[in-house]
């Protein structure tokens, strides 16, 4: 019995790729179907990075695909590609980065940070090119959590080379200044400093670029979403009534200029106590539920309220490397990969497609 391409094509319809519950047909993700009597390949091109579902994926389409009557081998190619996302309207991306993803919070202590530099360390462990920026210019973070010491160099005296820690490219203000040193600084002086160390850093090809943005929605917010291309905004929070009304100025501010919200994290929704296993809900019980109920938007995932998240950002080695198969390194993943898919589904950049129009008076 001959099999058709129209034939494999229906079974794959019924692959339904379990990150994004559609399926490989809709999407497009299913490319170069070849039949050859019973043989059969094909690839399957994901749009987020996810190096760990590579196999699970082949195995779902060569399940489906077998189930053709004549199929006798089939081959499954799965790869990744990520490309450049529309951002703010009169906007031109940066060079080197596709996609730049602003990580923020309406107010401090919530763990935003350790959020950003574990968000960024798993979209790297599934195969994407990552950068950091510290945009925290009063209070960077950076070095210390990604166990950095060192100085960006410089071989033309005005552009920097980002350092790199865990496989991330970054850079931040705390590189070039001493440790205990404060920034007594103006606002149209950080975000003077803000727009050098974003446009004169040398990103090296970066499929997403994490901004860590410091608490608020000051200077260093209106600059970001007037002059950076942006391509979402991920708002993270605790239960905590007044870190949500916050979080509520932070996420009306990106609407207000036109940055997509990815999604909510909420951060510390739970204490176990390790010794007895007695859980309490410390900063209250469903609050970042409610907000993305309130507002259309999703809940990206929940985190513990855990030592050992602390300690491990505090020595440089944050939770995605210093324990990788642990369930919390899996909550980061999964709150990744949701950001990715997401960035995924947004219309693409397609300014490089068309000529730069220039009208002039003859």
């Amino acid at each position: 019995m001959s099999v058709s391409t129209e034939q494999v094509t229906e079974a794959l319809r019924t692959v339904i790729d379990p990150n994004t519950g559609k399926d490989l047909v809709s999407t497009r993700s299913a490319r170069n179907i070849r039949v050859d009597g019973g043989d059969v390949s094909l690839e399957v091109e994901l749009g987020y990075p996810a190096k760990s579902q590579f196999d699970p994926i082949r195995k779902l389409v060569v399940a489906a695909v077998r189930q053709v009557p004549g199929v006798s081998n089939v081959s499954v190619a799965v790869t990744m590609k990520i490309v450049a996302h529309a951002v703010q309207r009169g906007v031109k991306l940066l060079p080197g980065v596709k996609n730049v993803i602003a990580v923020a919070s309406g107010k401090g202590g919530v763990g935003k940070s350790t959020t950003a530099v574990n968000l960024a360390l798993a979209l790297a462990a599934e195969g994407a090119r990552v950068g950091m920026l510290d945009a925290d210019i009063y209070g960077p973070s950076l070095p210390m959590m990604l166990g950095i010491d060192g100085r960006p160099e410089s071989a033309d005296g005005q552009t920097m080379e980002p350092l790199e820690g865990h496989g991330l490219q970054a850079n931040s203000i705390g590189f070039l200044i001493e440790q205990d040193n404060p920034m007594v600084w103006r606002g149209p002086m950080v975000t003077s400093a803000l727009e050098q160390l974003l446009r004169q850093t040398n990103w090296h090809d970066l499929d997403y670029l994490i901004v860590d943005m410091p608490p608020g929605t000051g200077d260093v917010q209106l600059t970001l979403s007037q002059k950076v291309p942006v391509t979402g905004a991920v708002i993270v929070t605790t239960p905590q009534d007044i870190a949500l009304l916050d979080a509520k100025k932070g996420l009306k501010m990106f609407e207000k200029v036109g940055i997509p919200i990815l999604g909510i994290v909420e951060n510390m929704a739970v204490y176990c106590c390790p010794n007895c296993g007695h859980v309490e809900h410390i900063f209250g019980h469903g609050g970042g539920e409610k907000m993305c109920a309130d507002y259309g938007v999703d809940l990206l995932g929940s985190l513990p309220l855990n030592l050992q998240i602390r300690e491990q950002a505090d020595s440089g080695r944050p939770t995605v490397v210093a324990e990788p198969d642990s369930p919390v390194a899996g909550m980061y993943r999964a709150i990744a990969r949701k950001v990715a898919i997401k960035v995924a589904d947004k219309a693409r950049d397609m300014t490089s497609k068309f000529p730069s129009i220039v009208v002039q008076n003859t």
